[in-house]
């Protein structure tokens, strides 16, 4: 069921029309009371009753609103131009406002795709299309959107890794963009027969489940060590093999394996060690201490 436009009209300029039609009543009322003229009087308590069914048909329009119109249970249209209408008086009215939307789901304790239990939530920014859709597809159109938003957030959330892999898989964690547009596209989907459109989808929470989440902390915390200490491993020996090429070069003096290996050794020391180092003075040889 697709929306169309609904019958309405101009509600200030038939504001005129029931005056003249209640003027003819009264004035019919009038005239017949004092000669006990009944088809008269009848004729005016007919176009006053009239009159006053007709004022059923007066409406409300609001900016960004729609007004969906039923005629004895039937879909007769939406009307959508703001301001005072009027209407069949037998049309029944239910508002539907079209304005921008959004809730933040609750937080959700799902598995990742490595199954990691972890806590999830969204914002989810929405706005109703097409009134038929929501009003006649769905029972109740709000609480459609929140129950399948939630659903679709735990559908996402199985499919990614919390933490990046070294696969180039995308993860919840690290790759917002991604993460945020798949977000946003498995709720359209779902939304799509109620008449919403998804403006926008956003990850607002997100952390690993309490049992877990000291383990996982002590992980992070490990492959940043790890990182750091190859970062300065690879500067090190770098160092170490510039300093070599340029005595070499320079003829400063001639080492032999042994003598390299430990000049190797303490350059490494020195340059990896967390602390300051001090120097250690040899007044021997390296083959006599």
């Amino acid at each position: 069921m697709n929306e169309h436009r609904g019958f309405s009209v101009a509600g200030i300029p038939f504001i005129g029309v029931c005056l003249v039609l209640l003027a003819i009543g009264i004035t019919s009322l009038l005239r017949s009371a004092p000669e006990q003229d009944m088809a008269g009087m009848i004729a005016g308590v007919g176009v006053l009753a009239i009159t006053s069914f007709m004022l059923k048909g007066f409406f409300q329009v609001a900016p960004n609103e729609g007004q969906v119109l039923q005629l004895f249970g039937k879909y007769a249209g939406t009307v959508r131009e703001e301001g005072l209408r009027w209407t069949n008086p037998f049309f029944s009215r239910q508002r539907i406002s079209l304005r921008v939307r959004n809730f933040e789901s609750g937080k959700l304790k799902v598995n990742d795709s490595d199954g990691n239990p972890i806590e999830i939530a969204a914002v989810v920014v929405w706005q109703v299309l097409d009134t038929a859709e929501a009003v006649f597809c769905v029972d109740d159109y709000e609480n459609y959107v929140h129950i399948q938003s939630e659903s679709a957030l735990r559908q996402m959330a199985q499919s990614y890794p919390y933490d990046a892999h070294e696969d180039g898989k995308p993860a919840l964690r690290s790759h917002g963009d991604v993460i945020n547009s798949h977000l946003r596209d498995e709720i359209q989907t779902r939304l799509g027969k109620a008449g919403v459109e998804v403006i926008e989808a956003r990850i607002s929470h997100l952390a690993y489940a309490q049992e877990i989440a000291q383990a996982m902390l002590q992980r992070q915390q490990a492959d940043a060590i790890i990182a750091a200490r190859t970062k300065i491993v690879e500067g090190a020996v770098g160092m170490v093999e510039m300093a070599l090429d340029q005595l070499g070069q320079r003829g400063v003096v001639q080492l032999d394996e042994e003598r390299k290996a430990s000049m190797v050794s303490n350059l490494l020391v020195v340059l990896c060690s967390e602390r300051g180092t001090q120097a250690v003075v040899n007044t021997g040889t390296l083959y006599n201490g």
